[in-house]
């Protein structure tokens, strides 16, 4: 490095100098600066050159070449991200014709099951009010009180009976009526495949008109539908 600027500054000197030989015609050549510089120039040059030969080869090579510079690998191109299915929303409606419009029903114990306590538990209601017995249902399983499963829910026991009335009246639970037996069914298939439970506010009881059982008194009225009333544990 201070080799390379004593160069710098000798050149420069010398072109200063040289710019001044000619413009003042007095300077002799006995007297030249620049010849000692030339000289002191010409002595750096061959001590260089013995120096760069005095190296081993593979050094002069890498001098030579000059310092090796590595490209930059271009950045990983990031991967796509997975795309996130969703399911979309089961839309409901209802009426009579949208229901006629799924198709036919089947399903494992927990469907028949739910068709089964719709059938006997509201048989007669509006697709309104039998909706509604289907949430009431669902919201239990999903509540830590009550059993995990549907069957669970619909078959459990209380003080002295059952929580659902159809399992503990001693008659056969058969399904007679066809046309409501099929509207159960639907209704079932439905709810269990993810249909929004809109009509009774998170509904984990449910009593008809006719009765006044006494925890009605203790917890939250959610909805009136047909003739159920619909309440929410606290």
């Amino acid at each position: 490095m201070r080799l390379h600027q004593f160069w710098t500054t000798a050149l420069l000197a010398l072109a200063v100098l040289s710019g001044a030989a000619y413009a003042d015609v007095t300077v002799s050549q006995s007297n030249d600066p620049t010849r000692l510089i030339g000289q002191q120039f010409a002595s750096l040059l061959g001590a260089e050159h013995n120096a760069i030969g005095a190296l081993p080869e593979a050094r002069r090579n890498a001098l030579a070449l000059g310092p090796k510079v590595e490209a930059k690998a271009a950045p990983a191109k990031t991967p796509p991200a997975k795309e996130m299915k969703l399911s979309a929303p089961v839309l409901i409606s209802y009426t009579e014709d949208w229901l006629m419009s799924q198709p036919s029903p089947q399903g494992d114990a927990e469907w028949d099951c739910l068709r089964k306590a719709i059938y006997f538990e509201a048989r007669g209601e509006t697709l309104r009010g039998e909706f509604a017995v289907a949430e009431v249902i669902l919201n239990r399983v999903d509540n830590p009180n009550y059993p995990k499963s549907v069957c669970g829910v619909v078959q459990q026991g209380g003080k002295g009976g059952c929580q659902f009335s159809y399992n503990c009246d001693g008659a056969r639970d058969v399904m007679s009526e066809a046309e409501p037996a099929d509207i159960a069914g639907r209704i079932a298939r439905v709810m269990l495949d993810g249909a929004p439970r809109a009509l009774t506010n998170g509904a984990t009881h449910f009593h008809t008109r006719a009765v006044n059982p006494s925890w009605s008194r203790s917890f939250a009225q959610t909805a009136v539908i047909g003739s159920h009333m619909f309440y929410r544990q606290r």
